[in-house]
């Protein structure tokens, strides 16, 4: 697997759910949808490890 970075191309906010796309080799709409489904039970948890995310993983330089 590539190391996973936070997309400068593809991105809304930050760029974690298209990194993850790419890491995942996933479309990035599919995650920000799964991201937007899961934000319903697990609010706290995914709005925690989203800003997290935007600290810990590294911006793509590559795009």
């Amino acid at each position: 697997m590539s190391p996973l970075y936070r997309s400068t191309h593809d991105r809304k906010l930050a760029g974690i759910c298209g990194g993850l796309g790419k890491y995942f080799k996933m479309n990035s709409t599919d995650v920000r949808i799964a991201t937007v489904f899961l934000m319903v039970p697990l609010s706290i948890v995914i709005l925690l490890g989203y800003i997290i995310g935007i600290f810990v993983i590294p911006k793509d330089t590559s795009d």
